[in-house]
């Protein structure tokens, strides 16, 4: 559901912060606050053909993981040995954020090409858990990304 909210033209990311069986907070990929939507501007990614997993400088947006943190914070809520569940394993920066976060585990649906968001996250000794949707799911999560991914049209 919090995916369904994210306004990215080439993947939708949703994330949620769980703790003690409570949802603590919520974030999906998109610009900060108040900026316009990148399905509204475009995709400055696109423009430049940026790979996936590359350049993560190059985005109008916040990844869902980030904007989950920062409305915890916002509402002084501590997210110390919660559970993150987000549609797609974390990024480097993402990974980085939930370390120093003391989260606990990452719950994720889809793998995301950042070799070195694994193996931080390795070194921390936090649990990573993948769990599978329905393809159908999966299609609407992710987009025209889903076609990019699977060579499909």
């Amino acid at each position: 559901m919090a995916a369904s909210r994210a306004n990215c033209t080439r993947r939708k990311v949703g994330a949620v912060i769980v703790k003690d069986k409570n949802i603590i907070a919520t974030g999906y990929n998109g610009p900060p606050s108040g900026l316009a939507n990148c399905d509204v501007v475009g995709c400055i990614r696109d423009d430049l053909n940026v790979p996936s997993g590359e350049r993560h400088e190059l985005c109008r947006g916040l990844h869902a993981e980030q904007n989950a943190i920062i409305q915890a914070a916002m509402h002084g809520t501590s997210i110390i040995g919660s559970t993150i569940y987000v549609t797609t394993h974390p990024c480097v920066v993402c990974s980085k954020m939930i370390i120093n976060g003391k989260i606990e585990e990452i719950v994720y649906a889809e793998g995301y090409p950042d070799e070195l968001a694994e193996l931080m996250l390795r070194e921390a000794n936090l649990k990573t858990r993948k769990y599978s949707l329905p393809e159908n799911e999966v299609k609407i999560l992710l987009g025209d990304y889903y076609g990019f991914l699977t060579g499909e049209d």
